[in-house]
């Protein structure tokens, strides 16, 4: 019988590390708050630098007198959407729309890009 009482207990504790360490990693997240979605913003220029990986893509885009982090959507929607890593390559000319970052004036969130004439949705 004592034996059953530590088998939960071990039970127990793993589910409550489980459960502490999938909360932490989703409060490592970031919210889509901390964009402001009352100052839309449409950025036309030249990406310099690429992600293609989880949580999220991200291109560097030079613009006229400043280069943006640009935050894009998870690959695997990228991909779903018709948004290849190929597309992304530095050198490509894009056009973004979206959100400027509250805190970071360099930083802006994607909701859609378009690159050689086509517009992918990324939200």
């Amino acid at each position: 019988m004592m034996h059953y009482k530590n088998l939960s207990l071990v039970a127990l504790l793993f589910t409550s590390l489980f459960a502490l360490l999938l909360s932490a990693s989703a409060f490592g997240h970031h919210g889509w708050s901390e964009y402001d979605a009352n100052q839309p913003l449409q950025l036309s220029g030249t990406i310099m630098e690429s992600g293609y990986s989880h949580p999220h893509g991200h291109i560097s885009l030079k613009t006229e007198g400043k280069t943006w982090n640009v935050v894009l959507a998870p690959p695997t929607r990228m991909e779903n959407r018709g948004l290849s890593k190929e597309m992304l390559s530095p050198g490509k000319k894009a056009t973004v729309v979206g959100y400027p970052n509250r805190n970071k004036p360099e930083e802006m969130r994607a909701e859609r890009i378009t690159i050689d004439e086509k517009t992918t949705e990324l939200r």
